[in-house]
């Protein structure tokens, strides 16, 4: 057995490092490869770290197999999968090894000279480091279009945010490959251009720096900073928390020192911080469920101060050119556990944000003010935030969107691009027709964004939410040009509606989640044309079951149902675009959808237990299918939007969506029915 992607085979990976993060990228490994035979191999000099490696990597299988993330057997056939060894030559064979030892060029360099004598000349060497440039890592490498960084974040294993950043010399077939192998195992990597610290260990440094910098000047005490930070920005935890918990004083000592002469000379290492180094001690912060206190203006001045400081950071990697505004926007906010920055500014207002980083800046001498945000503020205009990304393949603009946060979900935003890029599809003479898919594996689009949806107040509101949803999956239908959409993973609600929509639908072979209207747990109704396009696309009875209950449904059965036309064992998006070229061709007769009333529409729906379902959305629902399929779609339409507009004038509608936000989407919500 192996794990293939194009032309690059794995039956083998290796790490190099089982220290502090090696031994989680070891783990995440052997989650995703074992099930495909590959096997990975864990190398360290020392067996006192090789044991601590395992043990480490056996308490976290066992904690998963605690808490059901992991199946017993599951577990079994991970821990199994991994080779714990001292000896180098356990590499041989090795087409991807990691190399996650200390932050050391001279011991860098003696491990990629070592590896280069052992795995094949096609292995691809990379390196975990946190902050060296490739360049400097792999300078003497005897093959150098073969390496580059793999950044992980804390904890790695979970973590799904990596930086893929080459050097000049790496291959950009290499990079590519990773960058699709990363998507396709559960990551979300970006690239990033080759400097110091790359990306995101700036924001995360220099957020700590301007907390210490706040602590230090008296504006208050490390507990009362680090829980103004964690607050006032968002933060999963605080600065001062953060390095307790990763041991990064150390390291973040190192990159401080040298973000001064490769960044700016704001940048250094805090008096605070030297003494912490010196004496190894932990930061002192709150402990768990302890309250702490402090003023509103301390709060006003250190939440300003942060805020100031975190649109600055993230501002100055966009102008260098080493990231981009949707990266960092999605990465930032996903590796660091943080409010997304380019939103953020974008909802208090860009001329705003832009105050905050002119008052930092002239707090802190040596801090830029990002260029692109006072260009941006002196547009008047948001920035844009790309969601979805359009890749041109053998005359096909293949369109993904990626949400990864929050499995691809849709909102207002994602629809507008959507209907952008669509646009330029049908105007772009050079262009056959378009791809819809989603970024990973999970999931197509988990749905319709609930934040977004519990935030309608009323019927007028919810019947010009539902309109805004048609206006663009009508225009997709209504294109000229040839639209497939490509199940990546599980399409929920509005996922499924947009896949509708499409002009043909394929999927990944062997999904056990395929689609599915689950509305009614929500207490509400298909509100972008599931009620009406379903019923048109598989026999109606099960598309009103479907409905009715909100159990999905498998590949093997959407196969059945005719609702894709058939299930990809291989490159999924590559045989989208071949069909979309069929299509446009002539080669393969397209069929569209019929929208003329659907025949054989029963006055009554059939009796059914609904559980726990409210009867009063499924009464809304039921009418809406049956009298919105006997007209002809574009009616039917009209018919779903004043319906899902009644639906939030329901008590149950706000019943669903108050479980859902609070209890998750397994819970059971209480109906009444009203």
């Amino acid at each position: 057995m192996a794990y293939t992607l194009k032309n690059w085979t794995l039956d083998k990976v290796g790490v190099i490092g089982s220290g502090q993060i090696g031994p989680d990228i070891a783990l995440f490994f052997t989650k995703v490869l074992a099930p495909h035979g590959v096997q990975v191999v864990v190398v360290d000099v020392s067996d006192d770290a090789l044991a601590a490696g395992r043990k480490k990597l056996e308490k976290k299988v066992a904690k998963g197999v605690e808490t059901g993330a992991f199946k017993p057997e599951q577990a079994e056939a991970m821990t199994g999968n991994v080779t714990w060894s001292s000896d180098y030559n356990d590499l041989a064979g090795c087409k991807l090894v990691i190399e996650a030892a200390t932050e050391n060029k001279d011991i860098k360099q003696k491990i990629v000279a070592q590896l280069e004598s052992i795995v094949p000349e096609d292995c691809i060497i990379a390196s975990n480091s946190s902050h060296m440039e490739p360049e400097v890592i792999f300078e003497n490498a005897k093959r150098p279009e073969h390496t580059l960084v793999i950044h992980y974040f804390f904890p790695a294993e979970r973590n799904i945010i990596v930086e893929i950043v080459p050097s000049a010399k790496t291959h950009k077939p290499v990079t590519d490959w990773l960058m699709e192998f990363y998507e396709q195992i559960g990551k979300a990597p970006i690239k990033v251009g080759s400097r110091y610290g790359y990306a995101i260990d700036p924001v995360f440094e220099g957020l700590f720096l301007a907390a210490a910098l706040l602590a230090e000047k008296g504006l208050g005490s490390v507990k009362q900073v680090d829980a103004i930070s964690r607050k006032a920005l968002g933060q999963g935890i605080g600065p001062f928390t953060a390095m307790n918990l990763t041991g990064g004083n150390p390291l973040t000592a190192v990159g401080l020192d040298h973000y001064t002469t490769k960044i700016n000379k704001w940048f250094r290492r805090p008096d605070s911080l030297k003494q912490k180094v010196e004496s190894g001690e932990p930061w002192e912060t709150a402990g768990r469920g302890e309250k702490v206190e402090y003023t509103e203006d301390q709060f006003k001045q250190i939440a300003d101060f942060m805020t100031g400081a975190y649109f600055g950071l993230v501002g100055e990697i966009v102008d260098a050119g080493i990231s981009n505004v949707g990266d960092m926007n999605m990465a930032v906010s996903t590796a660091l556990v943080i409010k997304p920055p380019f939103d953020w500014m974008n909802e208090m207002g860009v001329a705003n944000a832009l105050k905050l980083v002119e008052a930092y800046a002239a707090d802190n001498p040596g801090f830029p003010v990002p260029e692109c945000i006072k260009k941006q503020a002196a547009s008047g205009e948001p920035f844009e935030v790309p969601m979805v990304f359009r890749e041109d393949r053998d005359g096909v603009a293949v369109l993904k969107i990626r949400r990864p946060a929050v499995l691809n979900a849709l909102n207002l935003e994602v629809f507008r691009q959507l209907r952008n890029h669509c646009e330029a599809v049908e105007a772009d003479g050079n262009i056959k027709g378009a791809v819809i898919t989603g970024f990973g594996t999970k999931a197509f689009v988990s749905g319709a964004d609930i934040d977004m949806l519990a935030a309608l107040k009323n019927a007028s509101e919810g019947e010009a939410n539902s309109q805004q949803f048609h206006a663009t999956l009508d225009y997709i239908e209504d294109m000229k040009k040839p639209v497939v959409c490509a199940y990546n993973g599980l399409a929920f609600g509005g996922g499924n509606e947009l896949a509708m929509a499409c002009h043909a639908r394929i999927a990944s072979k062997g999904l056990k989640l395929l689609a599915g209207q689950p509305e009614v747990n929500l207490g509400i109704i298909p509100g972008a044309g599931g009620t009406q396009r379903l019923p048109r696309l598989i026999p109606f009875d099960r598309a009103l079951e479907m409905m009715r209950t909100a159990k999905p449904i498998n590949g093997a059965t959407g196969l059945e149902l005719g609702l894709i036309s058939e299930e990809v064992d291989g490159d999924l998006a590559d045989r989208a675009v071949e069909l979309v070229n069929e299509y446009a061709s002539g080669k393969t007769e397209l069929k569209r959808i019929n929208r003329d009333p659907v025949e054989g529409v029963p006055d009554k729906a059939p009796e059914l237990d609904l559980g726990h379902l409210s009867t009063k959305i499924d009464e809304i629902l039921c009418n809406t299918i049956i009298e919105g399929c006997k007209k002809p779609l574009r009616d039917g339409l009209k018919l779903e939007s004043k319906a899902f507009g009644e639906c939030v004038d329901t008590e149950d509608m706000h019943i669903g969506m108050e479980n859902f936000i609070k209890n998750g989407a397994r819970s059971k919500a209480e109906f009444k029915n009203k």
